[in-house]
């Protein structure tokens, strides 16, 4: 009864095994044998250890199950195999995923400290660039208005230039006018002294043979 029992497991093992999927992994904890024939003599090919990954080339109804690991082919018991790794190597796998993701978040924090760093230093960058751009904003204005005064003071500079020469102008021609009234009162001057003169002249002659005339 307890035979019949067994064989019904392993033919529902082996009906698993060989409808789900094409590989199994060996079971246990120990190293299993891998047997050339389905037998226990002395016919061993190799040991597997736990977690070996086996593809499946022939399940029988006796227990066993013919497979092939890397190159060598041979037959394992069938309770020794299950669809799924064991739960050692998938306790193994974790360890290593969450060693991976460990050290993959390490990096990435890291990498966000640089990150974190990189932005702090261009918002100082561009705290200086605002600042610099204010600045030059500022000295942009300076320079215009300095221009603006400029062409004010280059205006009023024709301006006065047109002033002085009109002035100039009007400086010679009072000169000029100073010059032809002092040339005709030099004129009448002369004039006025010789018509003095003539008559000064003339009464001296005239006066005083009219006063020997009045004696006589």
């Amino acid at each position: 009864m307890m035979k019949l029992k067994h064989l019904t497991i392993s033919l529902l093992i082996l009906s698993s095994l060989a409808s789900a999927q094409s590989f199994v992994y060996i079971t246990d904890q120990v190293d299993i044998p891998m047997r050339a024939e389905k037998t226990f003599d002395d016919n061993i090919v190799r040991s597997l250890p736990s977690g070996s990954k086996l593809a499946i080339l022939q399940a029988t109804e006796d227990g066993w199950t013919q497979v092939k690991f890397e190159s060598s082919t041979g037959w394992i018991i069938s309770r020794y195999l299950s669809n799924n790794p064991p739960a050692r190597v998938r306790l193994e796998k974790l360890r290593q995923t969450y060693n991976a993701n460990k050290l993959l978040i390490a990096k990435l924090a890291k990498r966000k400290t640089e990150l974190e760093s990189e932005v702090q230093a261009l918002k100082v960058k561009n705290t200086k660039l605002s600042i610099q751009t204010s600045k030059s904003k500022a000295e942009k204005e300076h320079i215009e208005q300095v221009y603006k005064d400029a062409l004010k003071l280059e205006h009023a500079n024709e301006k006065f230039i047109t002033t002085n020469l009109q002035l100039k102008t009007e400086i010679q021609l009072l000169k000029n006018n100073n010059t032809a009234t002092e040339e005709s009162s030099s004129r009448n001057w002369f004039f006025t002294g010789s018509i003095v003169l003539f008559f000064g002249i003339l009464i001296g002659f005239i006066f005083p043979n009219f006063v020997n005339r009045r004696r006589y």
